[in-house]
C-alpha cells in the first residue's frame, strides 16, 4: 500500500501556471494517464456553489449582495470588490482556504487508497502559498507569453483584455512561476496535440522523480491542514 511513509509512495507533482495558460488541458492529460488531479480551484467552486459550505460564513461577512438569487457567490461583484480592496481578498480567503484544505486532505486520502502513482495538486495560486510549495516533491510549470493569455481568455470568456490584464496583475508573475519549477510546458504556440506530446513526454521523468523520493514521508499533511 503505498501510505505517507511506504516505499512505493506516490510522486506528489504541484502544477501551476496563470490564467489562460492551458493548465487544464495538461492537468486533464495528466489524468488520462493515471495521475490523481486534485483541482483546487475546482473545490473553491465546489464550496461557493449553490448549498457550499462556504456560503453561510460568506454571506454574514460580506452581506445578501455578494450572493446570488440561487445562493452562489456572485464572483464578478466580489472579483471588483476584491480589486478595489484587498482586505475583502483576505477576509474571502478566511472563510474558503480552511474548507478547501480538509477536501484536499480527503481527496488526497482517498488517491493514496487507490494507489496512483502520482498525485498532482492542481493549485492556481501555487507561487503565492509557500506552504503550498512546501507540500509537493516536484513542481510543474505551463507557461505562455502574457499577450497569449489575454487573446486566450478573451476568446473563451468574453472578458475585455482590460479585464484580463487585471487578473493576470494580481497572479505571480510568469517569471515568478518559472523560478519554482522544475519542469516547464512552453505552451506559447503549441497544437493541442503537441500539448499533450509534450505531457506525455513527462511520464519517464516523473517515474524517475517517484523513485527518488521512495521511502521518504509525504510532505502533505494528509490527516489535514
Amino acid at each position: 500500500m503505498n501510505t505517507a511513509t511506504s516505499p512505493d509512495r506516490p510522486l506528489l507533482l504541484g502544477l501551476t501556471g496563470g490564467i489562460g495558460s492551458g493548465k487544464s488541458t495538461v492537468a486533464s492529460r495528466l489524468a488520462a494517464l493515471g495521475a490523481a488531479v486534485i483541482d483546487a480551484d475546482a473545490i473553491a467552486r465546489s464550496v461557493t456553489a449553490p448549498g457550499g459550505s462556504a456560503m453561510p460564513a460568506i454571506r454574514a461577512a460580506f452581506g445578501d449582495a455578494f450572493v446570488t438569487p440561487e445562493g452562489a457567490l456572485d464572483r464578478d461583484r466580489m472579483r471588483q470588490q476584491v480589486f478595489s480592496d484587498p482586505d475583502a481578498k483576505q477576509r474571502l480567503e478566511a472563510i474558503v482556504h480552511p474548507l478547501v484544505g480538509e477536501e484536499t486532505a480527503r481527496q488526497t486520502r482517498a488517491a493514496l487508497a487507490r494507489h496512483v502513482s502520482v498525485i498532482v495538486f492542481d493549485v492556481p495560486l501555487l507561487v503565492e502559498s509557500k506552504h503550498w510549495q512546501a507540500r509537493v516533491d516536484r513542481i510543474l510549470v505551463v507557461d505562455c507569453l502574457p499577450d497569449t493569455q489575454v487573446q486566450r481568455v478573451m476568446a473563451r470568456s468574453g472578458l475585455t483584455a482590460d479585464a484580463v490584464q487585471r487578473i493576470i496583475a494580481v497572479q505571480a508573475t510568469r517569471e515568478q512561476r518559472l523560478a519554482i519549477a522544475d519542469w516547464v510546458i512552453d505552451n506559447d504556440a503549441l497544437s493541442l496535440p503537441e500539448l499533450i506530446s509534450q505531457v506525455d513526454a513527462l511520464q519517464a521523468p516523473l517515474q524517475q522523480a517517484r523513485a527518488a523520493v521512495a521511502g521518504s514521508p509525504l510532505p502533505y499533511p494528509v490527516g489535514g491542514v
